[in-house]
């Protein structure tokens, strides 16, 4: 079950003018089940998109660089279920390109137009024939308002669809934006570690695009972690369709560009904390906040060395204040100047550690208290500067090992 986290009401999520959804199924991997999206993008759109640092990266992956690098207009992104096409070489990349083709054609667009994404098992050959044999039902379904039917239809071993939305006011007109995004598992940051598309109807300049989704990639997705595996098809696109109706965003520090900015953040941090909080079989959802470092640098290491670490996680799991762990993470965060005797430790709202040590009106019960709840903060003060950074994880239960036992059953 998701630590507090329920599927989206489909009347929450607004519509973007300039973006429609349609989904359809393939059968990909799976009969009976939504495996195809296809989102068609208005004339005009500016489109950016951040995606996998694994050099073991997916067909799509190369497919989507090389056409976002020509400089092409997008109009429409096609995303599968079921089969990632990655570790398949040669063929691969035709498939991806000949779905491309199929979806342009029906458009009546250049493939280079289309942006295909996939998800699911390494290494098996992509069913592109069944995927593009759905692709126009899945244009007759394209709606303004599929949204949820979108997030259902990118999941794998989700629980739950994930997707978020808000509207602000930007030079007296209302501006939209929603998302949605999967992932549970193989999620750990270097660029995005899931798939997520994120669209808004504000007018940007096309130049500012790529450096906003770097920035929301970098506060949203590039903050959270379940296992620490990096996929091969990690992508994280945001999408501008220019029809809101406000005088055009040249500069994002202006104060209209700073509302679009943290209103595209606030919704990804939204859709990437709900990918922790369905991490595959977590029972728990924790902040980790490292302050008084004197980098961010060297607080992101020592966040995403407690995050990663399996102990960490199963004492969490455990509900067992095994905190002496936490401290071995700090310790081997790469660090090389740390001083453990200044080191302060935080379990919510019970102080732990002391100047490196166990502070003495610390109760062990006090702790357990905490570890016994869905939704913890841990706290680490390194009290050498003014530097702070904040990652999202969650538990390691015997519940992973199963789901990724049987993945591919």
């Amino acid at each position: 079950m998701p630590v507090n986290l329920s599927a989206p009401n489909p009347a929450d999520l607004h519509p973007v003018a300039g973006v429609e959804l349609g989904v359809a199924m393939a059968g990909v991997r799976k009969a009976n089940r939504r495996d195809v999206l296809v989102v068609r993008l208005a004339e005009g759109s500016a489109v950016a998109g951040v995606f996998t640092q694994n050099r073991f990266c997916a067909a799509p992956v190369q497919v989507c660089r090389e056409h976002l690098a020509a400089g092409a207009t997008v109009r429409a992104i096609v995303v599968n279920t079921g089969n990632a096409n990655a570790g398949t070489g040669a063929d691969g990349l035709a498939r991806a390109r000949s779905t491309c083709a199929a979806l342009g054609g029906l458009l009546g667009v250049p493939p280079q137009q289309v942006l295909p994404f996939s998800t699911g098992v390494i290494m098996e050959t992509l069913p592109n024939d069944r995927i593009e044999a759905a692709l126009p039902a899945a244009l007759a379904d394209a709606k303004a308002a599929n949204w949820a039917l979108a997030a259902e239809a990118i999941m794998t071993t989700d629980t739950v669809p994930k997707a978020a939305s808000r509207q602000v006011q930007i030079g007296g007109r209302t501006v939209t934006v929603t998302g949605i995004s999967k992932g549970a598992g193989m999620i750990r940051p270097n660029m995005a570690t899931m798939l997520g598309f994120v669209a808004t109807d504000a007018v940007v300049a096309p130049g500012l695009m790529q450096d906003l989704v770097r920035e929301a990639a970098d506060r949203s997705f590039n903050r959270i972690t379940i296992d620490g595996d990096t996929s091969t098809n990690d992508s994280f696109v945001l999408i501008a369709t220019q029809r809101a109706g406000h005088a055009p965003i040249t500069q994002i520090e202006s104060p209209e560009g700073a509302v679009l900015r943290e209103a595209v953040i606030a919704v990804a941090q939204q859709l990437a904390q709900a990918i922790v909080r369905d991490g595959e079989g977590a029972t728990k959802f924790i902040t980790v906040r490292v302050d008084g470092g004197r980098t961010k640098e060297e607080c992101r290491h020592a966040a995403y060395a407690i995050a990663h670490s399996p102990l960490v996680k199963t004492a969490f799991f455990a509900s067992d204040p095994n905190l002496g762990r936490i401290l071995a993470a700090v310790g081997y965060a790469g660090i090389a100047d740390l001083d453990q005797a200044g080191i302060d430790l935080f379990l919510d709202d019970v102080h732990v550690v002391h100047q490196g040590g166990r502070r003495p009106e610390y109760r062990e019960e006090d702790g357990a208290r905490v570890m016994k709840q869905s939704e913890i903060t841990v706290r680490i003060d390194l009290n050498r500067g003014p530097a702070h950074a904040t990652v999202w994880t969650c538990d390691f239960s015997v519940d992973y090992v199963k789901i990724n036992a049987d993945y591919r059953s």
